[in-house]
């Protein structure tokens, strides 16, 4: 199928979503029935709706084959659940992203894949936290307090920074860190090795395993068993350390293991 033919189908099937998303009603019965069917009395319970409102709603949705009346039970078809997930996904999606809006407004995005973007509803109970004129270091200071509690650590390393490699060394040689896995790029890799202390404690160190790859990197993520940290770059190309988002969730972390498998 040519990029037109493509274009032309998913415009076509945008006219079915559009059917539903611009209905409360129908929107509303997807969802309460996508938990489990349900009769008319709950739905009317649940939707505060009288009953010949949902009764048509419910009749529309027969008519496209999206749920079908067992007895006196209302139920998803296939169709009907698979249509509703996403639409459970897309609600998800929009609400991680418009909860940390400043974060995702103001950097560059093309450093994480579009398989992964478009998961980003795995982030919805992540935290943002920013530096302020008062504490410049409030994102840096969180991020530290985070891998300061790891045993083991992976990161995408985008920047050549001493600080952050001097905070995982001292992590490292106290033994709070067990294992230490990073990506970086061939440049940062060359810094890395023209610095004696960082050779010699990174690149020399059992603990340590590093991998490089051939593009430039544009995010910065670290994972552990326990928590996820995002930073990003200014669409003007600079790297930004005073906005970062946190998760300590399993979604989260999930998320986090698809972006760094990608790289």
């Amino acid at each position: 199928m040519s990029a037109a033919e493509t274009k032309k189908e998913l415009i076509k099937e945008f006219s079915g979503v559009k059917y539903i998303l611009t209905s409360g009603m129908r929107s509303k019965l997807l969802l309460a029935i996508y938990d489990g069917p349900k009769n008319l009395d709950e739905l009317r319970n649940e939707l505060k709706k009288p009953s010949a409102t949902i009764l048509h709603g419910l009749k529309e949705l027969e008519n496209i084959n999206l749920i079908r009346k067992v007895q006196k039970y209302y139920e998803l078809t296939s169709n009907g659940f698979l249509l509703t997930t996403n639409m459970v996904k897309l609600i998800e999606n929009w609400y991680a992203l418009n909860k940390n809006k400043i974060f995702w407004n103001s950097h560059d995005l093309d450093g994480i894949p579009d398989d992964v973007l478009k998961d980003v509803y795995l982030l919805k109970n992540a935290e943002y936290v920013a530096s302020t004129t008062s504490d410049l270091s409030n994102a840096f200071n969180a991020y530290i307090r985070l891998i300061s509690k790891a045993k083991k650590l992976k990161i995408i390393f985008p920047i050549y920074s001493e600080n952050h490699f001097k905070h995982l060394i001292k992590l490292l040689n106290d033994k709070k860190l067990k294992k230490l896995e990073i990506v970086v790029s061939e440049e940062i890799l060359k810094s890395i090795e023209e610095n004696e202390l960082l050779k010699k404690e990174l690149i020399n160190n059992k603990k340590v395993k590093i991998r490089c790859v051939e593009r430039k990197l544009k995010v910065f993520l670290t994972y552990s068993e326990d928590f996820m940290s995002l930073t990003l770059f200014f669409k003007d190309g600079h790297y930004d350390d005073s906005q970062i988002l946190i998760a300590k969730d399993e979604n989260a972390i999930k998320w986090a293991k698809m972006l760094e498998k990608l790289y």
